[in-house]
């Protein structure tokens, strides 16, 4: 009942690289138990600095209940300033409690779960909204971390893809990512300066950038029936929004933060353009077609911390990579 343990940043990579397909079927079951209202995932709190606006601290406090019945939070900082540092802009930790007890009983290093549970949470999307796992093109837009991780949960779905395509604003980083695509997942892969060129014709559209602001605004930026993983959630206009098919992890959730979604609902005055949840979509309550662009955009639920945190947490107990803290927990009874 008192353990704690910690698990290291290098030590939730390797359990998450040899077990991307079951981080998948995590992320789905979640979803479903979230939709089924067996769990909490109240709204995240942004901790803002006025002097550097460009930054933030989120805390994404939630309860799992299901099979995983595990309650924490997610502490991770978003600092864009690092990248010109040359090292990530975000970092992580998630802390796990006891259901029964409320004591905390591991300390995770939580970039690469919060990575990980992002990128199973678009490939699924992908699967579950094109109905397969082929794409003739697929580009990317933005070449970082979460990109990098997008592309491997990819590549261990077993996706067929033609040609992968990635856009930077960076040539260099936009240069590495495509590089890692084809060196290490073995795609076919090459970068694209032109935005509107590397759009083009893409079966399959991932937005990972940090942008705070739309800047994909045209009205036939996306062209009918393509999916669009609106990962970084500001990259798209409120218009395009409305004219799409919009697929969201959780309606609540996504209406806020200026996310494109949120602005689509000041933009009309109202969710119509909403066709479900992925959850939804997944249980047959709402489906896309092909006659408009398909996006879907999540804002990113703690459950999914938690979900597979639990299971990067289980898989160091089970192999010993864990870090055990002894008398972590000084008074244990209360006499």
């Amino acid at each position: 009942m008192f353990d704690f343990s910690v698990i290291a940043g290098s030590t939730a990579r390797s359990i998450i690289e040899r077990g991307r397909k079951q981080i998948v079927q995590e992320v789905r079951e979640t979803y479903l138990t979230h939709a089924a209202g067996e769990s909490v995932n109240p709204d995240s709190y942004f901790l803002r600095f006025p002097e550097k606006p460009e930054s933030r601290i989120i805390a994404l406090p939630a309860y799992l209940g299901g099979k995983v019945g595990v309650a924490g939070i997610k502490w991770i900082s978003s600092f864009p300033g690092n990248i010109d540092f040359g090292f990530p802009r975000a970092s992580a930790a998630l802390l796990l409690n006891n259901y029964e007890t409320g004591y905390p009983f591991a300390l995770l290093e939580a970039s690469q779960i919060s990575a990980a549970r992002t990128a199973a949470s678009a490939v699924l999307a992908a699967e579950v909204l094109s109905g397969g796992r082929s794409a003739g093109k697929l580009t990317v837009v933005g070449a970082g971390i979460i990109a990098r991780n997008i592309l491997e949960f990819f590549a261990a779905q077993e996706w067929s893809v033609g040609t992968v395509v990635v856009h930077d604003t960076n040539p260099e980083y936009g240069q590495a990512l495509a590089d890692h695509a084809s060196k290490e997942l073995g795609y076919q892969a090459a970068t694209e300066q032109d935005l509107s060129a590397a759009l083009a014709g893409a079966d399959v559209v991932v937005l990972a950038t940090t942008v705070g602001e739309p800047y994909i605004v045209a009205p036939d930026a996306f062209a009918p029936g393509q999916l669009v993983l609106n990962i970084s959630l500001r990259d798209i206009g409120p218009e395009i929004i409305g004219g799409s098919y919009n697929v969201v992890d959780d309606v609540e959730h996504c209406m806020k933060a200026n996310t494109s979604p949120h602005l689509a609902e000041q933009l009309y005055g109202n969710r119509d353009f909403v066709t479900g949840t992925l959850a939804d979509v997944i249980e047959g309550r709402a489906a896309v077609g092909t006659d408009r662009p398909v996006v879907f955009s999540p804002f990113g639920l703690g459950v999914l911390d938690l979900a597979v945190g639990a299971l990067v947490y289980r898989s160091a107990v089970a192999a010993g990579e864990a870090i055990d803290i002894p008398d972590f927990f000084t008074e244990t009874t209360r006499w």
